[in-house]
């Protein structure tokens, strides 16, 4: 039988089997491994060279966790990648610049920024059979873009969590008969609540002394001055009952115990669906990811059927033309793409290293950014839907009652569940689902997170409960940080971790450098010749033109815009950060980005020749034993010689296959 040529600077290798590991057989193995041919990774072999010494066995340890069935990888996928941003932040930047017009830019951007990195990084974890981290022993110089998701998604599980203590608190506070966000006789409110805005029933002040009744819904004695400076009971219950909110970041304030324990039971959650692993994860998902589809769908049909909706679904979809000139309609719809579909973080990888080697997730890419841009669209019926409702009751027009973010989620949608019949049970309904929309995103992107912590330290480390012990740290450390968010302060603190922490500058500079590392550094050509492997077939050249020019000027362009555009951070437009804020925002993000250049100059100095041969030991990959076990055996030497590009026939690498 003929053997395969897999790379052109690979010395022979001969392997035998014992004891159930993959042992290079012979003198040569140490040669090899500094040849970066396909050996046994070792717990070691992955240093700051990035190729192994002199080989050693490694203590047997379970092998990596596959999924159950395929499905579970699907459902992960979609439960963390759909998340909160399709539901609310892409109908919001959808009326924002244009309408039906914002679908064509971000379409542009879907395919030549949005897929191309979504399988770029689910191909790379398949390949690598690694976490955010060891995957970049595919060019170990770079392995500072694992050290740089890995902080990206820690401070992303750290601040998004809390969304979720605010709907789980919602939640709790719907098993009312009526909704205290609905009336104005609590303790809460001020003299300035007003329950339902009526314009046309105010009077003109100029024509006699006015007299404001607090806390009433008789508009009669109300002046349209008056009524235009009243305030929504769920406004007041967001910022003075849930929030508690203080006049700026530096008045931390008390704790708000009620919304702790919020906190406390979502973490609890939390842990419990991921402590098992991968196991547990894609059995919960099957109903975390599909019970949003159900309530969405639910309420579209009930939001058609309410006064006005024609008008707020008329208003999503109706093209203004005009807005395609402007540039910060494609900023807008390149920074979507990268929130949305989860890039940047790790967590991709992560769940694509469950794969088997031979799952053809080419196409999973594509089924997976379907769904994920199909749920934004369809998210914006439901919310337009919602929001001409509201526009009519109110006699407003729909620009003044959408608002993004947490805004959107925990002022428009209360409002807009209070005015309809039953409205406890509406209430419940949609703040279950935003329950279960951000649980499924949360302990995804905890699995990532442990996932890679628990890459760095395997074999003789195995230590049987080490990933509850890891989870369990991971969950208190995100809980104790998170405690500073449940103060009077604490929406200031998550506004600065929101803006800076995980912002479009952080994943748009992460997803430029592993574009510029799997094309040039690697080599694109060579990284399609791996996928063929796994998939039996390449991909259109269209992902290789991607990664190598498209993307990464995609990525720079609006990384730049971004950088020469900035403006300080501010809350409702009124209050505006102090200079210290800025300064913790900015470490944040740099905390991040600067992993990437400091751990290559760190590599490059600690190295030992000249420039060129440093560059040469560092960018040579370090491969598993799983690539022997599914790339040597039964592969015909003239396709794989014609896969590879450069390959030398004179140096071949000679496998035997005993599994």
């Amino acid at each position: 039988m003929e053997k395969p040529a897999y790379s052109a600077s690979c010395s022979v290798v001969l392997l035998e089997e014992k004891k159930n590991h993959l042992i290079p057989n012979g003198n040569m193995h140490s040669a090899a491994a500094a040849n970066g041919s396909l050996v046994p990774m070792a717990a070691g072999a992955a240093g700051a060279g990035g190729a192994a010494g002199p080989e050693k066995v490694v203590p047997g340890y379970p092998e990596r966790e596959t999924w159950t069935r395929q499905m579970d990888f699907i459902m992960s996928c979609v439960g963390f990648a759909v998340g909160l941003g399709n539901v609310w932040r892409f109908p919001y930047l959808c009326y924002k610049n244009g309408g039906g017009v914002f679908l064509i830019p971000y379409m542009l951007i879907v395919f030549v920024g949005g897929i191309p990195i979504f399988f770029l990084e689910i191909a790379l974890g398949q390949f690598m059979k690694a976490g955010s981290i060891n995957v970049w022993n595919i060019a170990p110089l770079f392995k500072g873009l694992g050290y740089a998701s890995m902080v990206i998604v820690f401070f992303c599980n750290t601040y998004y969590i809390m969304v979720l203590a605010w709907g789980f608190y919602y939640f709790i506070k719907s098993f009312n008969s009526t909704l205290p966000w609905s009336t104005c006789d609590n303790e809460w409110n001020t003299p300035s609540c007003i329950e339902i805005f009526h314009h046309q029933d105010c009077y003109n002040s100029s024509l006699g002394n006015s007299t404001v009744f607090p806390n009433t819904t008789n508009l009669a004695n109300i002046s349209c001055e008056a009524l235009a400076n009243g305030r929504s009971p769920i406004i007041e219950f967001w910022e003075n009952k849930v929030l508690n909110i203080s006049a700026g970041l530096d008045q931390t304030g008390v704790i708000n115990w009620e919304l702790m324990l919020c906190l406390m039971a979502v973490w609890v959650m939390v842990y419990f669906c991921v402590w098992k692993g991968v196991k547990s994860t894609g059995k919960i998902v099957y109903f975390t990811a599909t019970f949003p589809y159900v309530v969405l769908i639910i309420l579209l049909v009930r939001g058609v059927t309410l006064p006005g909706a024609y008008d707020g679904i008329m208003y999503y979809i109706k093209p203004d033309w005009s807005k395609l000139g402007e540039a910060q309609v494609w900023i807008d719809a390149g920074t979507q793409i990268f929130f949305s579909y989860a890039i940047g973080l790790g967590a991709l990888t992560a769940l694509g290293s469950y794969n088997r080697f031979n799952n053809d997730c080419y196409k999973d890419a594509f089924m997976l950014a379907l769904i994920n841009s199909g749920t934004s669209f369809f998210a914006g019926f439901v919310v337009f839907s919602i929001l001409g409702f509201m526009a009519a009751e109110q006699g407003v027009d729909i620009s003044q009652v959408a608002e993004s973010g947490p805004g959107l989620a925990f002022i428009a949608y209360p409002k807009a569940v209070s005015l309809m019949p039953v409205a406890p049970v509406w209430a419940a309904l949609f703040f279950f689902m935003l329950l279960l929309l951000g649980l499924d995103s949360q302990f995804v992107g905890v699995e990532g997170f442990v996932t890679g912590i628990l890459d760095l330290f395997p074999g003789k480390q195995y230590h049987r409960y080490k990933r509850e012990i890891a989870v369990a740290i991971c969950c208190l450390l995100c809980f104790i940080i998170d405690i500073s968010m449940v103060t009077q302060g604490g929406m200031y603190v998550f506004q600065l971790f929101d803006y800076y922490s995980a912002s479009g500058m952080t994943l748009l500079w992460q997803a430029f450098w592993e574009c510029i590392v799997v094309a040039w550094v690697y080599g694109a050509d060579r990284f399609m010749d791996d996928v063929a492997r796994m998939i039996g077939y390449r991909p259109f050249p269209w992902m290789k033109w991607c990664w190598s020019f498209i993307t990464p000027c995609v990525c720079l362009f609006i990384f730049m815009f971004h950088l020469f555009n900035y403006k300080p951070l501010t809350y409702n437009n009124v209050y505006v950060y102090p200079w210290w804020g800025e300064v913790i925002g900015w470490c944040m993000a740099l905390s991040s980005m600067l992993c990437i250049p400091v751990s290559l100059l760190y590599k490059l100095f600690r190295a030992k020749g000249t420039f060129k041969e440093r560059w040469a030991h560092l960018t040579t990959p370090v491969w598993g034993a799983h690539h022997l076990e599914y790339m040597a055996p039964d592969t015909d030497i003239k396709s794989m010689a014609s896969m590879s590009p450069g390959a030398d026939d004179n140096k071949v690498i000679i496998f035997e296959s005993v599994m």
